[in-house]
């Protein structure tokens, strides 16, 4: 697949390609800080595999718009209530096992300039090769334990394996923020950088990166996302089988609540 076939197809993210091969996607909603929802998480599947089908790419950089890498709306989640049923939570479903396996697909090094908080979907942040935050940015998985949903999207797997069992599991269940410098502290992040900086920071690293030999960029991504591969694949989509049945018991656990007062 070439650029001029997928660049300018999806709502949520801006796509451009420098001459040296530097693909930069500025994720977005409206023009403004993206918010989560069903847009990104249907198009960012099918973003991800035309990247990794085009040979023609050799560093991806992944960006916000505004003071917000990934934020969440304020009205109601009809999954953590219980008003999805086995017929929304199919297509769900496949679209998150999509995000990550084709997030993890692409075989050159992908690096996160992220541009402010991170609420949701924050592997699309931590999973990258390198990770660059604004200094007033921070790390949170707010829409499922706090919100009513069970951590199954692929956080069950990642905060545990950059935290360590039990750190992942408190972050995961009391909806701890994990700001930027203590993010650096952790391991979490590789550089934290004042807002204004980070993209350009990014860009300077990948200009460093497309310079150098495209299949040692290939085959040292490659090696490297291997684990997480199969990491993902071993428990991503019983996570998320899991997650919809909770999702599904909520209306009738609510009810029970509603009766017992």
């Amino acid at each position: 697949m070439e650029l001029h076939e997928y660049k300018d197809r999806y709502s949520t993210a801006d796509v451009s390609r420098d001459d040296a091969g530097v693909l930069t996607i500025r994720m977005h909603w409206r023009g403004k800080s993206l918010m989560w929802g069903g847009p990104p998480h249907q198009e960012l599947p099918e973003l991800f595999n035309a990247i990794a089908s085009d040979r023609e790419n050799r560093v991806v950089i992944l960006t916000g718009t505004g003071e917000t890498f990934i934020g969440l709306s304020d009205g109601p989640n009809p999954l953590a209530d219980g008003r999805a049923n086995a017929t929304v939570w199919g297509p769900s479903i496949w679209e998150c096992n999509r995000l990550v396996d084709q997030m993890l697909a692409i075989e050159v090094p992908m690096i996160a300039a992220v541009n402010g908080p991170v609420n949701a979907h924050s592997e699309l942040a931590v999973l990258w090769d390198v990770v660059l935050v604004a200094d007033h940015a921070y790390f949170q998985d707010a829409p499922h334990f706090p919100g009513g949903l069970g951590p199954g999207d692929s956080m069950q797997i990642v905060w545990p394996l950059l935290l360590g069992p039990n750190r992942g599991r408190y972050f995961l269940l009391t909806g701890q923020k994990i700001h930027a410098d203590e993010a650096r502290q952790l391991g979490i992040v590789g550089e934290v950088l004042p807002g204004a900086e980070v993209l350009a920071r990014a860009q300077e690293i990948a200009a460093g990166l497309a310079r150098l030999n495209p299949i040692l960029l290939r085959n040292t991504r490659h090696a490297l996302v291997r684990p997480l591969r199969r990491a993902v694949a071993d428990d991503l989509h019983t996570g998320l089988a899991l997650e919809a049945i909770a999702s599904m018991s909520a209306r009738e656990w609510n009810r029970f609540k509603d009766e017992g007062s």
